[in-house]
Parts: C-alpha cells; structure tokens; sequence
C-alpha cells in the first residue's frame, strides 16, 4: 500500500463525469460545492482533450501530426506549442533509452496493424519491416525550439499514440486547475491523476492493474499530486502464424517486444512523462527496464511472466513509497 497523505477535507460532494476521446474513454471525479458547476467543468475537460486530439492524433487527417506526417521533406513545420513541447520530452526520453522508445515508429506502427492504417491478416515480411525502418530513427527528428519548428526529413511519421492519452491527463487536469477546482481524479484509457482529497479526507486510491491471470498481492496507490500510468501487451495484440503479435513495438528491430514482460507500472507527478516511460521500459524488458528506471530514480513496478506464474520486481523508488 503506498503512503496516505492527508490534508484539510474539501467542502461538497463527488460529481462523476464521463465521455470518449481517443479512441477510448475518460472519467473525472471532482469534489464540487455548487452543482450548476458541472456543466461547464465537462466542457473543459472536453475541450482539453479535443485539443489534443487535433494536434497530436495520427488517425485524424487534418491533426497537426497527420500533416507534419505528409509534409514534403525538407520543409520546417511549425508545431502547436503543446505538440512541441510532447514531441521534444519524447525525444528526450529517446535519445536516453537509445532509441528503446522512438515516437518517429509511426511506420512500424501502421505496418503491424496497430494505426490508423487497415490491418493484415499476417505479420508483416522482413522486406516490409526494413523499408519501414529505413524511414524510423529519432536521430532523423530535428528540433527548432526558438520557433517551435520540426524539420521532416522525408518520410518520417510520428506517433505519439504513447505519451498522448498521458498527456491529455495533464491536460485534463489544467483545466480544471485553471477553474478553480483542487480536488479531483481524472482519467484517460487507464491513465490517472489525483489531486488533492476526496470529501472524506482520504486520497484518490487506485489499484495498481495486474494483468489477467497474475495473482499478485494488490498494491494500492494514493494519488495525491501523482498520476500512475500502465504498460500491458495483453491489452492489443493479434494472433497469426501460430504466435501472438503484442502491440508494443521495438523501434531498433521493428517487431513487436516478446520478453517476458507482462505489465509495467509507473508514477510519476506527470502523466505524460509516466506514460511514455511505461512504454520505453516494457521495450527495454525485465532487466534492461529495471536497471534504467532504478539508475534514473523512476517509481517502476514491473510484473514479468515466469514459470510457472508471473514474479514482480520494483525499483527502489517504488519500494521507498510503500509503507
């Protein structure tokens, strides 16, 4: 169990409100004193998230990304400054993990099935994988911050499918921030921040998720300014030739990871940053994985597939949270 926190109990009741974005579904539990409130505190949170739809999401033509996606090569696109600021921390986190994570794998991505491109029936041919490849590396993306610019090599394709949902947490959350209110949990395709307490003084709680079939002993977070993000290949995967195809993709092989690693969890103040992070450390695998996050102080659960069941390990930082 991670540590409690406490603090001066909100006044008002919890409101539920729910919707979908990005292909997927969001929920936000906020303390509210006035009921007329609701309404427009659904507004933000929508409007948050369209805007990162609009800017960031590949299956949408006319995105931001879809157009940086076909621009000519050579050309400088000039980049929403929340787009910019999510695609440089991703290629921060790329350049760290040496490439482990890549947001420029939007080939590989589609190519697997697992974009907005239709799916095939088999795994794609090696010949597929190398030209798509040839077209991947986040050594390719070139940065302009002074003004907010993406140099496109050619026919470099970005998905930020991975650090987005977390970032539209933050975002969430921002908005509701800005509206005055302190107390609330949002969430986001599994995705999760809490702020501040729920009415009865207690935090936001959280099961950490187990994948299906893991009997572990359940660890439940406080999310008391902390968001917790989940990486799971048993969540999108295909089944062909005999074997299952998991939705994570190896940028620096271009097939999807097979390495015993069934869930990654991590915490961390920002959602986009655990978001992204869950995924580089399910690429970089059970050891790989743990070593990075322990040398990089990230608060990691890592729940691996061994004989016979699953095990679990964590990083120190995690471990230090427990009570």
């Amino acid at each position: 169990m991670l540590t409690r926190s406490a603090g001066i109990a909100p006044a008002g009741r919890v409101a539920v409100l729910a919707g979908e974005t990005m292909g997927t579904s969001w929920t936000a539990r906020v303390v509210v004193d006035d009921e007329a409130r609701v309404p427009s505190l659904r507004m933000a949170i929508e409007a948050s998230l369209a805007g990162v739809v609009a800017e960031m999401s590949d299956w949408e033509p006319e995105s931001d990304i879809s157009r940086f996606n076909r621009a000519p090569a050579g050309t400088w696109q000039v980049l929403p400054p929340a787009f910019f600021a999510v695609l440089e921390h991703a290629l921060a986190l790329a350049a760290a993990t040496e490439g482990a994570y890549d947001p420029t794998a939007g080939r590989l991505v589609d190519l697997w099935g697992f974009g907005p491109t239709p799916a095939s029936a088999l795994p794609p041919s090696e010949a597929d994988i190398a030209a798509a490849r040839a077209t991947t590396g986040w050594e390719r993306a070139t940065l302009d911050p002074a003004r907010r610019g993406a140099l496109q090599p050619g026919g470099l394709r970005l998905d930020l499918a991975s650090i987005a949902k977390g970032y539209g947490v933050d975002a969430a959350a921002r908005a509701l921030r800005a509206a005055g209110v302190a107390h609330f949990l949002i969430e986001v395709g599994g995705e999760l921040l809490g702020a501040g307490l729920k009415p009865d003084r207690t935090p936001w709680w959280v099961e950490i998720e187990a994948p299906p079939g893991a009997v572990i002993t359940p660890i439940v977070a406080a999310l008391h300014g902390l968001a917790i993000a989940t990486s799971g290949n048993y969540r999108r995967f295909f089944d062909a030739d005999g074997g299952r195809f998991a939705h994570t993709i190896d940028p620096r092989t271009g097939w999807p990871v097979d390495n015993r690693l069934a869930s990654v969890t991590v915490l961390h103040a920002s959602c986009m940053a655990a978001d992204a992070m869950a995924t580089a450390l399910t690429v970089l695998g059970p050891d790989g994985g743990l070593t990075f996050a322990s040398l990089h102080g990230i608060a990691a659960h890592f729940v691996i597939a061994a004989e016979g069941g699953f095990v679990e390990r964590m990083t120190p930082a995690f471990g230090a949270m427990l009570d």
